[in-house]
């Protein structure tokens, strides 16, 4: 890791020789675990003791909780054009404010109203901590070596879930859920504010004024048919994978499983994340960018797949975890480098944030319909089978996504 703090070139944005931040991997690697962790994670541990302690509906509480990804996929679009032209410091820094002050409200809120408001700010904190930013701070401080720092971002990121899902549910067993959102909102606050404020003062390297094409390629690749296949495959892939996250506690505890084990199941899905994360170099190696989207993608289906058909032992319930969260983690990888792999990193952060929006609003809208649809299907099982079909969907939209030789051009020059 540590050649990744030495200089490097920046041909691939014009930029020359810079200096990378040395301490900025480091801390996005400790922020990315504690936010996924805290933000994200903990809600499907907690959500069962919620609704067991308020009376609200569960499919209320997990409205609630979409919010807040919705909110996160739209705001995404204009966070990836500031970080285009500011870098990542402000936006980090002023999201994990947003992120601590959002569980406090969600931890004090006395009905659904204002469980919502807190989700929706919390929304504001997703957009401007989780990946794209990471991914947009790294690929143009480490291009053309970004594939490198990216995959160690992830590889801490994939801990998320193994540490705080477990942490969470033991927090859990000694404090009502509300004071377990105010520790874990304490934890967010320690960690992620000074981080992001002091690890990501380094000058951003901007992308050298671009003419008018420049900008023209850059929208018409926003319009171009393999970018709105790939948008489309990455929604159905995203719903789906984002819905099995959410919906496995319930599926697990459907089955007679302790919040405990499903917890831990969860969370050494996050471990898997970590595990597959390392083999994505040398799949990328050795395949295009549109075969490993097709291969990913299916495999995903077929991971799902497995959690329906799979009702036991415990044992080979973490042994598919561990897998789909392999599967999983490649697919933020390939996510992360779907831009680069086809149109390079001039406008990552405008072309991303397009990128990610439609998948993030139906990642925003999974946990919902996850749970709206399990009671008319007869359960989480079939659901997890109309998962698989959907994801499968999506791996027969993948083979048409490689971009339009003219758009790259216009995009590079």
């Amino acid at each position: 890791m540590t050649d990744l703090g030495n200089r490097g070139s920046g041909a691939a944005t014009g930029t020359g020789d810079r200096s990378r931040p040395r301490a900025a991997l480091p801390a996005l690697c400790a922020t990315q675990i504690v936010s996924w962790g805290i933000v994200y994670y903990a809600f499907p541990v907690l959500n069962p003791r919620i609704t067991t302690a308020t009376g609200w509906p569960a499919g209320a509480t997990t409205a609630a909780f979409s919010l807040g990804l919705l909110v996160s996929a739209l705001a995404g679009i204009r966070v990836g054009r500031i970080l285009d032209r500011r870098g990542p410091r402000a936006v980090m820094t002023v999201g994990s404010v947003c992120g601590v002050v959002s569980l406090l409200i969600v931890a004090a809120a006395p009905n659904l109203p204002v469980f919502f408001a807190g989700w929706a700010l919390g929304g504001l904190a997703m957009a401007s901590t989780f990946y794209q930013p990471a991914f947009a701070a790294l690929t143009r401080w480490w291009a053309p070596d970004h594939v490198r720092a990216l995959t160690i971002l992830t590889l801490a990121g994939g801990l998320a879930s193994t540490v705080f899902a477990p942490l969470t549910a033991a927090l859990a067993d000694h404090l009502s859920w509300r004071h377990t959102y105010l520790v874990l909102a304490g934890i967010l606050a320690a960690v992620t504010i000074p981080a992001h404020a002091l690890a990501l003062r380094a000058p951003w390297p901007y992308a050298p004024t671009s003419p008018a094409h420049a900008a023209d390629g850059a929208a018409e690749v926003g319009r171009s048919r393999p970018f709105l296949l790939l948008a489309a495959a990455f929604t159905l892939s995203g719903f789906a994978m984002y819905a099995v996250v959410i919906a496995l506690v319930p599926l697990l505890l459907e089955r007679g499983y302790t919040t405990s084990q499903a917890a831990w199941a969860l969370g050494l899905g996050g471990a898997g994340q970590t595990l597959g994360r390392t083999l994505y170099a040398t799949l990328a190696r050795r395949t295009t960018a549109t075969a490993r989207t097709t291969i990913l993608i299916a495999l995903g289906g077929l991971t799902t797949g497995a959690f329906a058909t799979v009702a036991g032992p415990y044992a080979l319930l973490i042994a598919v975890s561990i897998v789909a969260g392999a599967v999983r983690g490649n697919l933020t990888l390939l996510q992360a480098t779907a831009i680069t792999d086809r149109w390079g990193t001039i406008h990552y952060g405008r072309l991303s944030g397009l990128l990610a929006a439609p998948a993030h609003t139906a990642a925003a809208l999974a946990p919902f319909a996850g749970a709206a649809l399990a009671i008319p299907l007869g359960g989480y099982g079939p659901l997890f089978f109309l998962l698989a079909a959907v994801s499968l969907a999506a791996a027969l939209i993948a083979p048409w996504t490689a971009g339009g030789t003219a758009v790259h051009r216009a995009l590079r020059n």
